[in-house]
């Protein structure tokens, strides 16, 4: 019976989830430079689920144009980026047995942004188009982890701990190297630029984009929560699962490889974006457990929700001016950043 009314609770929480990021949606649809009643709101929805023409096709008026054209989509990036973010948190603070890891603390944000500063700045990977930035920062952040990958594993298989050193010490070269060409490229507009995507943004995004980034992020966190059990087995350590007779060498590095694979594309299509991974899974994880079968669909679900509100609020909160998305998280993630060390090293306030 207990047992029935615990994975009740847990239901009953991700139904309540799915309902809020349904009205979070709505509300952030309806505000910005123009507000919109939720009457047209639905009528264009309605309208467009009924019509057989393209969501970009022309004529169709301008409340169909910012909804279809410009809301939504940047709407459902913002929701796919804080579910790919906060489930790449559990997983990465499962990998390293530590509550305070985020998914850039093994170097793939220095790897991204590296990427990314030699794609604005030198040029390299214009003939991958329009998008050759976040292509250049998506391939920078996923060779940081075979980097990463291949480093732990020198002179004997790789464990958290190494994991974490070799992330270290790859996140140093490639900042080191992210300094050499910004000192050296003399190109005021590209440094500019460069700022304004670590900065990360919803702006750009598009419904051909969101057709690879969507099935990418969802297919990967359906991956992990099947994964529970491993998962569950890593917060006991190597030695503890050897003895239940799971390797976990394997699956680590899978996780990994899995969890740069979201990475990459979330900085492909928004930038870096910080902090989510992190608050949003020590968070739930105070208020479901540490099962991950549980732990892992509330933090997507409520990353989700966090990052469209925050989106809707930096719409709104400078006055026909869009704030970008990585600095109110930063002024919202830091201070909570802080207040979770200081509680882990103290034991302030509890578990």
């Amino acid at each position: 019976m207990w047992k029935f009314l615990k994975d009740s609770g847990y239901l009953f929480m991700c139904a309540l989830l799915v309902i809020v990021l349904a009205i979070a949606i709505l509300w952030a649809l309806s505000i910005g430079t123009v507000n919109l009643p939720l009457q047209q709101i639905f009528a264009a929805v309605v309208n467009q689920l009924q019509s057989d023409t393209p969501i970009d096709a022309l004529g169709k008026g301008p409340i169909h144009d910012i909804i279809w054209l410009l809301r939504l989509p940047r709407l459902i990036l913002a929701a796919l980026v804080g579910c790919g973010l906060s489930v790449c948190g559990v997983i990465m603070q499962a990998i390293v047995k530590n509550p305070l890891a985020d998914p850039y603390i093994l170097g793939i944000s220095a790897g991204a942004s590296l990427g990314a500063t030699a794609a604005i700045l030198l040029g390299i990977g214009l003939s991958f188009g329009e998008n050759f930035v976040g292509i250049a920062a998506f391939i920078g952040a996923f060779v940081i982890s075979l980097g990463v990958l291949f480093i732990s594993n020198l002179g004997g298989r790789s464990n958290s701990i190494k994991l974490l050193l070799a992330g270290m010490a790859l996140s140093s070269v490639c900042s080191a190297f992210s300094s050499f060409i910004i000192y050296f490229a003399n190109n005021k507009e590209g440094m500019q630029t460069v700022a304004y995507w670590m900065m990360g943004s919803f702006a750009g995004a598009r419904w051909d984009n969101l057709a690879v980034t969507a099935p990418i992020v969802i297919l990967a966190v359906l991956f992990f929560w099947s994964q529970s059990r491993m998962l569950n087995l890593m917060l006991l350590g190597d030695e503890s699962a050897l003895t239940l007779g799971t390797d976990l060498h394997l699956y680590r590095q899978l996780y990994l490889l899995i969890s740069s694979l979201i990475v990459g594309f979330v900085v492909y299509s928004a930038g870096m974006v910080g902090f989510v991974g992190l608050i949003v899974p020590h968070v739930i994880r105070m208020l479901v457990g540490t099962d991950h079968k549980k732990l892992v669909p509330v933090s997507a679900l409520t990353g989700a929700v966090f990052l469209v509100i925050a989106d809707g609020l930096c719409r709104i909160i400078i006055p026909h001016t869009e704030l970008p998305i990585g600095i109110l998280i930063s002024l919202i993630g830091a201070p909570c950043f802080v207040y979770l060390m200081i509680k882990r090293t103290y034991g302030f306030g509890g578990n």
